[in-house]
C-alpha cells in the first residue's frame, strides 16, 4: 500500500477493509472516522489500515494491488477521536473467532453511527449577575429570572419551568438580563465520586477485596507482560458479591484518572435498580447501555465513551463492542447466565468475549455468580482463574432451606374457586397447579404479612391451544412451533418467529364453535389461580411481555421491593439480581422443564436457574423457604439443590463432559443450513458433510434436520463439530467451509461454542 492510500473497514458483512485515496490536504491514521464513497451512497467507516501499513487481520485480501489512479478517494474525515488500537484489535479477534466477516462486528461497534457527526447544539441562555437596574419588570419576566439559576438553561426547558413563553426570554436577552449560550445536546456525564464511602463490608467481603486490590497491583505476581489471570468471586446468593466487585470497580477508576470501567449483566430487567445503587455508591448515575435506550440516550452514550468522558458504563453484552478509549476493567456479574450468549447476527458469548478482551488489553476481568458456569469453575479449578469465595449472606441473613414436593404423592387437586367462596353457591371447576403443601405454605406467609414468589420459566397464559372436538394443534404458520396463548391480550403468539393472531372463536381445522382449549400453564394461568384461591392478596405478574418498557418493569419491581405486593408470579426475569426484603417463600411451580432441554448445559441450566430464583428469599432479617414442586425428586440436580451441594453437582456434570469430550473438555461447533427449498437445503448439507476433510481429533455428527425443521417457510439442516481442545476448530471450519460455495438460496450460519440446539 502507498503512502497516499489507506485501507476503510465499513460496517457491511464484507471480509476485509477496502483501499481507498488520501486526497491532498487530508492526513489520515489507523481509527479516524471517515465517510468514503461505496458504489451509489456515502459510507461511514473505519481507517483499519492507515498509510504504508499492511494487513493485520487473518485471511485478509492483499492489498496495494489496484492503480491507486482507480480509487476512489476519501470523501470527508470526522474530527472525533480515532477508534482505539485496543478496540480495533479485538474487533479483528472477534471476527477470527467467530469466523465472521470483521465488517459485521464493526457494525456493533457502531451501533450509534449517528454519533460521528456534531449534533445540533440547544439554544440556551445564563442568568446575568448582577442584574441589570433599568430593566422593566413584569409578573412573567420575574417568573422566568426565578427559575433560572446560575447555570445555563435550555430556552424550551426554561420556558416550561417558568410557564412563560419564549417571547419573554427573548426580551431578557435583548434587555440584557439573560445572555444567550448554547448547549450540547449530548451533556457530559457526572463523574464518580470515588471518595465516597459505601457500605460497610464484612470481614469476609473485605477480605475479597484486599485480594482484588493485590492483584491490580502493577507489582503483583505475573502482572509484568501477562494478563492478569481473570477473578472469580463465587459467592452464596445474598453474600455482599456486589458490593465486592463495586469496590474492585472503584480500585480501577481510583488507579488512573482517565479509566473506564465496564459493567456487564446479563438482562435489561436487571439492569432498572442496579443503575439506582450504582448511583447511591458513587453519587453520580453511570452510563447505561442496552436494547431499550431512546437514540438520544444512546448517541450520547457513544459519543461520551468515545471521547473518554463516560468512565462508568452498565449495560448488556453490547456495551462490549463500545468504542472505550482506556478500558481498565470489566465487570461480569451473574456470568453463568445463557443471556450473555447472542444468537444471531455475529454470534458470540458476552463472558468469553469480555474474558478474552481481557488478555488481549491485559486488563483485569472480574467474574461474579452464586452459580458459576462449569466452564468457569474448571478454570479456576485448575489455576487459570483466581476464586475468591463467599460463602455466608451478609448481616443477619441466611440462606433458605430448600424442600421437594413430590407430585406423584400430593398432586394438585382441582380448584373450586377460590377458599373464601359463598357455600351456597355452585364452585366454578378449574385445573390447579400448586399442589397441597405449597398452597398451605402461601397462607401461612400472608398470614404473617410476608410476599411469596411463584416461579414457572414460561410466558403467557399457556403453551399450547388444541380444539377438543378434532386435536388440531394451533401452531404457527410453515413452522413447527405451537402458538402460546396470552390471555391477557386475547391473542395466540409463536416465542420463536413473533408471529401473531386475536385468539379464533372456531377451531380453523373443523370450524367447531368455543372448542379450543389451553393446556398447560404459564405465568398468567398461575395467576388466575392464585386470585381465585387468595382473592384478597395483591397478585401481579413479572414476566418480559407483561412489562414492556423500562419504566413498567421499574415501577413493579420497586413495588415489589417496598412490600406493596403480596405474590409475584414470575419467569426468570425476577430469578437473579433482585433482592426483595419481605420475600421469605419460593415456589417453584414446575422443576422438570429444564431437564428436558435435551442439550448437554439441561442440567447445569436447571440447577443455576432454580438455585437463583430460590435464592431470592430470607434476603433480610426473616428466614426464608423454597418449595419445588416436581415429578422427578430423585433428579441428581433436584437432590444436589436440597443437599446444598453445589460442588459435588458440578463434579458429576464435569465426569459426564470429559467422558464425551464436551466442553470445557472438549470444542464444539454447530452448523446450520436452511432455507425456503427442502431439497436444495438437504443436498447443501450433504455435499457440505461429503466435502469435510478428515482430521484425527475432529469428529462431525449430521447433517440431521434440527429439532424446530420447518421455521418461518424454511426447513433447517445441522451438523455438530466436536474437536479435541488442543486443535484449531477455526482453521479447521474455515478450511472447508470455505472450500465449498453455497447454492444462493441455502443459508448458512457457523456457532462457535453453541448453547442452542434447536
Amino acid at each position: 500500500m502507498t503512502r497516499d492510500q489507506v485501507g476503510i473497514l465499513l460496517p457491511l458483512p464484507i471480509a476485509a477493509p477496502f483501499d481507498y485515496r488520501v486526497p491532498v490536504g487530508m492526513t489520515l491514521a489507523a481509527g479516524d472516522w471517515v465517510e468514503v464513497p461505496f458504489g451509489p451512497r456515502q459510507m461511514r467507516g473505519v481507517v483499519w489500515r492507515g498509510p504504508g501499513e499492511t494487513a493485520r487481520a487473518p485471511g485478509a485480501a492483499p492489498t496495494g494491488t489496484i492503480d491507486p489512479e482507480k480509487l476512489k478517494s476519501v470523501a470527508h474525515h470526522f474530527g472525533i477521536p480515532p477508534l482505539s488500537m485496543a478496540t480495533r484489535r479485538f474487533v479483528d479477534w472477534v471476527a477470527n473467532y467467530t469466523l465472521s466477516p470483521p465488517g459485521s462486528v464493526l457494525r456493533m461497534v457502531m451501533r450509534a453511527g449517528d454519533g460521528l457527526s456534531t449534533p445540533r447544539a440547544i439554544p440556551a441562555v445564563q442568568r446575568v449577575t448582577p442584574a441589570p437596574s433599568a430593566i422593566r419588570m413584569t409578573p412573567k419576566r420575574e417568573q422566568v429570572l426565578a427559575a433560572c439559576g446560575a447555570a445555563p438553561m435550555a430556552i424550551k426547558t426554561l420556558s416550561e419551568k417558568s410557564g412563560a413563553s419564549a417571547a419573554v426570554i427573548r426580551g431578557l436577552v435583548t434587555a440584557g438580563a439573560l445572555t444567550p449560550v448554547s448547549l450540547d445536546p449530548d451533556a457530559p456525564f457526572t463523574p464518580p465520586d470515588l471518595a465516597r464511602s459505601g457500605k460497610d463490608l464484612s470481614s469476609a467481603q473485605a477480605g475479597a477485596v484486599a485480594e482484588i486490590a493485590e492483584r491490580l497491583s502493577p507489582t503483583a505476581p505475573g502482572q509484568d507482560d501477562l494478563a492478569p489471570k481473570p477473578i472469580l468471586i463465587d459467592g452464596v446468593t445474598g453474600s455482599g458479591k456486589t458490593e465486592v466487585y463495586l469496590e474492585a470497580a472503584r480500585l480501577a477508576l481510583a488507579n488512573d484518572p482517565a479509566a473506564q470501567v465496564l459493567i456487564l449483566l446479563p438482562e435489561i430487567g436487571l439492569t432498572l435498580p442496579f443503575l439506582n445503587r450504582i448511583e447511591a455508591r458513587f453519587g453520580a448515575a453511570p452510563a447505561a447501555w442496552h436494547s431499550d435506550i431512546p437514540a438520544a440516550a444512546r448517541r450520547r452514550v457513544w459519543r461520551r465513551v468515545l471521547d473518554g468522558q463516560v468512565r462508568l458504563v452498565v449495560g448488556a453484552r453490547s456495551a462490549l463492542f463500545l468504542p472505550f478509549q482506556n478500558l481498565q476493567m470489566i465487570i461480569v456479574d451473574e456470568e453463568h447466565d445463557p443471556a450473555y450468549k447472542q444468537e444471531d447476527g455475529v454470534i458470540y458469548h458476552g463472558r468469553d468475549m469480555a474474558v478474552a478482551r481481557g488478555s488481549l488489553d491485559r486488563i483485569p476481568i472480574v467474574l461474579a455468580s452464586a452459580t458459576p458456569a462449569l466452564e468457569t469453575m474448571v478454570n479456576a479449578l485448575d489455576d487459570r482463574y483466581y476464586r475468591l469465595t463467599l460463602t455466608q449472606r451478609f448481616g443477619a441473613a441466611t440462606l433458605p432451606t430448600i424442600d421437594l414436593i413430590d407430585l406423584r404423592e400430593t398432586p394438585p387437586s382441582i380448584s373450586n374457586g377460590n377458599q373464601h367462596q359463598d357455600k351456597t353457591s355452585s364452585p366454578t371447576r378449574q385445573p390447579s397447579w400448586i399442589a397441597p403443601p405449597l398452597a398451605d405454605a402461601i397462607s401461612e406467609t400472608l398470614v404473617r404479612h410476608e410476599q411469596t414468589l411463584l416461579f414457572l420459566n414460561r410466558r403467557g397464559y399457556a403453551p399450547l391451544t388444541i380444539c377438543r372436538k378434532c386435536g388440531h394443534r394451533m401452531m404457527a404458520p410453515d413452522s413447527d412451533t405451537c402458538l402460546v396463548e396470552h390471555r391477557f391480550e386475547n391473542r395466540l403468539i409463536c416465542h420463536h418467529t413473533g408471529y401473531s393472531i386475536s385468539k379464533p372463536k372456531a377451531c380453523p381445522q373443523c370450524n367447531a364453535i368455543d372448542s379450543l382449549a389451553a393446556c398447560g400453564p404459564g405465568v398468567e394461568r398461575i395467576a388466575d389461580e392464585v386470585r381465585r384461591r387468595w382473592p384478597h392478596a395483591h397478585t401481579e405478574i413479572l414476566s418480559s411481555d407483561r412489562t414492556q418498557g423500562a419504566g413498567t418493569a421499574k415501577a413493579l419491581l420497586e413495588a415489589m421491593r417496598a412490600g406493596e405486593i403480596d405474590i409475584l408470579v414470575a419467569t426468570q426475569a425476577a430469578a437473579k439480581g433482585h433482592n426483595f426484603p419481605g420475600l421469605t417463600l419460593v415456589g417453584v411451580i414446575d422443576a422438570d422443564m429444564g431437564l428436558s432441554g435435551g442439550d448437554l448445559r439441561a442440567a447445569e441450566r436447571t440447577y443455576q436457574l432454580l438455585a437463583q430464583v430460590a435464592g431470592r428469599a430470607g434476603r433480610a432479617d426473616k428466614p426464608g423457604r423454597a418449595l419445588i414442586q416436581t415429578h422427578q425428586p430423585a433428579a441428581p440436580v433436584l437432590q444436589a439443590l436440597i443437599d446444598g451441594d453445589r460442588d459435588r453437582f458440578l463434579a458429576i456434570e464435569a465426569e459426564g463432559r470429559m467422558a464425551m469430550l464436551f466442553p470445557p473438555f472438549g470444542r464444539l461447533a454447530a452448523i446450520l443450513l436452511r432455507g425456503k427449498n427442502e431439497n436444495q437445503v438437504r443436498t447443501a448439507a450433504q455435499n457440505l458433510r461429503q466435502a469435510a476433510p478428515r482430521t484425527d481429533g475432529i469428529e462431525i455428527w449430521g447433517p440431521a434436520p434440527a429439532p424446530l425443521y420447518r421455521l418461518n417457510g424454511e426447513v433447517r439442516m445441522r451438523m455438530l463439530v466436536r474437536a479435541r481442545r488442543d486443535l484449531n476448530l477455526q482453521a479447521y471450519l474455515r478450511d472447508w467451509t470455505g472450500a465449498l460455495k453455497m447454492p444462493g438460496a441455502v443459508r448458512r450460519t457457523i456457532d462457535i461454542d453453541p448453547y442452542s440446539f434447536m
